[in-house]
């Protein structure tokens, strides 16, 4: 079957009109926004959850770093412990990619290479703060939940 007959088919075998209404829009709303998984939507909330990508952008807000001081400061301050040169190397690349980091190189001897958030990288961050206090002033519903969630799943 044609992905777009499922997906209609889908959403036109819900019967409750307000639901299928919505789920209308929401499809509409995937196809103008990307819903592909190299779509800019889809990869930038995957960094935004990705293990490294968000620290190194907070890291980076605060000043202009070296590669080896950028990768003390991740792995000092990340709950995973060390971050692998590789790793940095590849999350790097990608936030430079989407024009969230920048990575500037000098023609000294040896070379010397600088990263910082870039101004779209700062906007990101700064919309990223706003998810921050939003976590902040739910924590406490957010962990009643899970005290529920975990009583239900011990019954």
């Amino acid at each position: 079957m044609d992905e777009e007959v499922e997906r209609a088919a889908a959403i036109a075998a819900i019967e409750d009109p307000a639901a299928r209404a919505g789920l209308e829009a929401l499809d509409r709303a995937m196809r103008r926004d990307g819903y592909q998984r190299e779509d800019p939507i889809r990869e930038v909330f995957a960094l935004l959850g990705d293990r490294w990508s968000m620290l190194i952008m907070l890291v980076l807000r605060t000043g202009v770093f070296r590669y080896a001081a950028l990768r003390r400061l991740v792995s000092a301050l990340g709950a995973e412990g060390g971050i692998s040169q590789r790793v940095l190397t590849l999350k790097l690349r990608a936030l430079e990619r989407d024009g969230f980091v920048v990575r500037h190189s000098t023609d000294d001897v040896p070379p010397r290479v600088d990263y910082r958030l870039s101004e779209t990288g700062a906007g990101l961050v700064g919309e990223a703060d706003r998810l921050f206090d939003w976590i902040r002033a739910h924590r406490p519903d957010i962990a009643a939940a899970r005290a529920d969630f975990a009583e239900r799943m011990d019954d």
